[in-house]
């Protein structure tokens, strides 16, 4: 199966040698996304407004593959400060109220940016 390149304008460009997400077959497997809006500009406020922008980047690139956060199957979590785990988990469960992926959340020294969340993903398309 050829793999496809996800790209969309609805969510930040990448800022490296890496694509928004690949598409093989059935499969999406979404870059790490952090906190930058759509226009480059990074959101500065809390973490609970980070993730949400975070999550909304997700959301757009999984649109862009013909899938949404519903068919998303595993996240992985980065966090600066594993302090902020439940105000994370505030913002992510309303993202996934119901039948919520699999995931891990691992602690960081930094991320990108200065951002204080990274958030990957695998979906399915159905």
């Amino acid at each position: 199966m050829p793999k496809e390149i996800i790209s969309t304008t609805t969510a930040p460009q990448a800022i490296g040698p890496y694509s928004q997400a690949i598409k093989i077959g059935e499969q999406i497997y979404c870059s790490g996304q952090i906190p930058l809006r759509a226009n480059g500009s990074m959101v500065e406020g809390s973490i609970g407004e980070q993730t949400e922008q975070v999550l909304i980047n997700l959301r757009a690139v999984l649109e862009a593959a013909g899938s949404s956060l519903n068919d998303v199957v595993k996240t992985t979590i980065y966090l600066v400060d594993l302090g902020d785990f439940a105000a994370v988990n505030e913002v992510y469960g309303s993202y996934f109220p119901q039948d919520p992926p699999a995931r891990a959340t691992v602690g960081v020294t930094a991320l990108p940016k200065g951002a204080k969340v990274e958030i990957e993903a695998v979906a399915v398309v159905k």
